[in-house]
């Protein structure tokens, strides 16, 4: 009981409707009318803020608090804590300092982000020095009020996804770039759940507000709708107004993004150890290998050797986003920087060595671990959920959801919500209609989440990326499967699956009787490999009549463990089936499905 005779009761950053009538023991209905009469639009199914679902705690006779899990960051949760956080953290606090917020742009596809990047840095950026941007590093950095903020030019939410996925987190702010005449698109839910998902708070910048077909108040709404209630609303979003084509309302994004920054702890140590993280590379044929790289802790000088993946080099110059020679860039300045040997792959985390046998011995030893990645068993399947959180490696299931259409979408997330959840959590990154894509597939990467799929596909691509970053992809057409398969996994009663894998093909050429061992098929392999260990079948007008293993393989009369394409051999296998010249042999192996 709080002082002033309310129950105390913690919530969560992120509630739905639903669930909050749960946690307040009462109706939804009750709820929803509460949150009309504070101006909220919501549905049984949709989400609030913490600050929103306080006030309906509130005037139901709670206290609300955020739960103290809340102030754990997403590192916890996964296992892994991004390389420039750590170094920060084993930091003295007595030497940090607050550093530049960094700043990331994301939204639909022609809601003007481009055209707001480039009115906010040839706005800030005085006249005579506007010429001077030279080259485009794929970040800049401008100052407000005497005070710096660094924007990053970042294609789009899946390349801030892939920062994330090799653990670099590159901003501390996001903007969501909407439309007022377009108002909340896929896209823009798509990117909602790329920022939330990273746990960055989001600033909406309204755009366009100069077209005569500007609906500011229906945008709002459909904001609210997604979780971002405006401030005006008594949400915690805000909502700035502007016009990239006009040049209006950008002061006042500068003054939302430092009063955002205000409200966090973004710190560093510039006289600390060299960290931060690759913004993107290129080659030069005059100047060789060029990177952008983003100090996030301590300051770069030239000559410094750094490191990022299996790239390293002493740095020879270095340049602001201008084209000015630089010596030294503290923490969240973006540089370009010429001396590495190849192009780092975007997201890398860099870091400085003092030796040169120290940069080879770490391009070594992180070349190694990504051969072991590569043989490792996938990062994310339901199989392996239960054991990871018994390993103490999780404590949330996280899942992108697909559907064919809407009305298949909302019984899934009802029927998941309403699982019983006790130690591992269910969390639901995006939930989306249409069929799986690349996006999707990072999504889940950056948050070591799955892919389940309703009555949808995965185009090839998302496959692909699903096959290198070792999600598990789980498509289904019968809803209580699905939600079966998930209330095993939260249980760790979900046995694995397997599928076949065909590693090679054989005609059957000739047919030879030996005593003692039966009738030998002579085969020729046509493709791939057969293994004495491996499992067959034998195929007749492409239908299957027998199913089983090898009993001998020979080559040129010598047992042996494998044949290549190309050449000719001799199978027995159990059981003697009848099979005649002719024949397909197939030769698979059981292997454990991703998808």
């Amino acid at each position: 009981m709080s002082e002033n005779g309310q129950k105390a009761l913690q919530l969560p950053s992120i509630i739905t409707v639903r669930d909050l009538a749960k946690v307040v023991d009462t109706s939804p209905i009750q709820v929803i009318k509460i949150l009309m009469s504070n101006g909220v639009m919501a549905s049984i199914n949709q989400s609030v803020d913490f600050d929103t679902a306080a006030v309906v705690a509130s005037e139901l006779g709670f206290d609300a608090s955020l739960e103290t899990a809340e102030i754990e960051t997403e590192e916890v949760e996964t296992g892994e804590v991004p390389l420039w956080r750590k170094t920060i953290q084993s930091e003295d606090p007595k030497n940090l300092i607050n550093r530049p917020p960094v700043v990331t742009i994301l939204g639909h596809v022609d809601h003007g982000k481009t055209s707001l990047l480039d009115a906010i840095r040839h706005t800030t950026v005085a006249a005579g020095e506007a010429g001077g941007i030279t080259q485009h590093i794929g970040a800049y950095q401008i100052e407000h009020k005497g005070r710096n903020i660094t924007f990053l030019d970042t294609p789009g939410h899946a390349a801030f996804t892939a920062m994330r996925a090799r653990g670099a987190q590159g901003a501390d702010i996001v903007i969501l770039v909407v439309a007022a005449n377009d108002g909340v698109m896929p896209q823009t839910r798509e990117a909602i759940a790329h920022a939330r998902a990273a746990r960055v708070p989001i600033i909406v910048a309204l755009n366009k507000m100069d077209r005569p077909d500007a609906n500011p108040d229906f945008v709002k709404r459909q904001l609210a709708e997604n979780g971002l209630v405006p401030d005006e609303w008594d949400g915690d979003t805000l909502v700035v107004p502007v016009s990239a084509k006009q040049k209006t309302g950008l002061e006042d994004l500068m003054e939302a993004i430092l009063l955002v920054t205000d409200s966090m702890k973004i710190e560093a140590n510039p006289n600390g150890k060299v960290i931060g993280t690759i913004i993107e590379s290129q080659i030069d044929r005059a100047k060789g290998v060029l990177a952008t790289l983003l100090v996030q802790n301590g300051t770069l000088e030239t000559g410094n050797i750094v490191v990022a993946g299996s790239a390293y080099g002493r740095i020879r110059a270095m340049e602001d986003f201008k084209g000015k020679k630089l010596r030294k860039a503290g923490p969240s300045t973006p540089v370009l920087v010429m001396g590495l040997n190849e192009c780092p792959s975007a997201g890398d985390p860099f870091q400085v060595y003092e030796l040169d046998r120290e940069a080879r011995q770490a391009v070594e030893a992180y070349k190694q671990k990504e051969q072991q990645k590569q043989v490792a068993v996938p990062s994310a399947t339901l199989e392996d959920l239960f054991n990871r959180f018994k390993a103490g490696e999780t404590r949330e299931l996280c899942l992108v959801i697909k559907a064919d259409v809407q009305g298949s979408l909302e019984p899934i997330i009802n029927s998941l919500n309403d699982l019983e959840q006790t130690e591992i959590k269910i969390r639901i990154l995006h939930a989306e209609t249409g069929n799986i894509s690349e996006s999707d597939v990072m999504l889940a990467a950056a948050s070591h989440g799955i892919v389940v799929g309703f009555n949808v596909q995965a185009d090839s691509a998302a496959r692909r990326l699903a096959e290198a970053e070792g999600i598990s992809i789980r498509l289904y057409n019968i809803i209580y499967r699905l939600i079966e398969d998930i209330e095993k996994a939260l249980k760790g009663m979900l046995e694995p699956v397997y599928k076949e894998v065909v590693i090679g093909k054989a005609l059957i050429l000739a047919s030879f009787h030996i005593s003692k061992i039966g009738t030998i098929a002579g085969c020729k392999v046509t493709h791939g490999e057969f293994r004495r260990n491996a499992k067959v079948r034998i195929l007749r007008d492409d239908k299957e009549f027998y199913k089983g293993e090898l009993s001998s393989l020979k080559h040129e009369k010598e047992d042996v463990r494998e044949v290549r394409t190309g050449f000719e051999c001799g199978m027995a296998f159990k059981g003697s089936p009848d099979f005649q010249i002719g024949d397909t042999v197939e030769c698979y192996i059981m292997e454990l499905a991703t998808s």
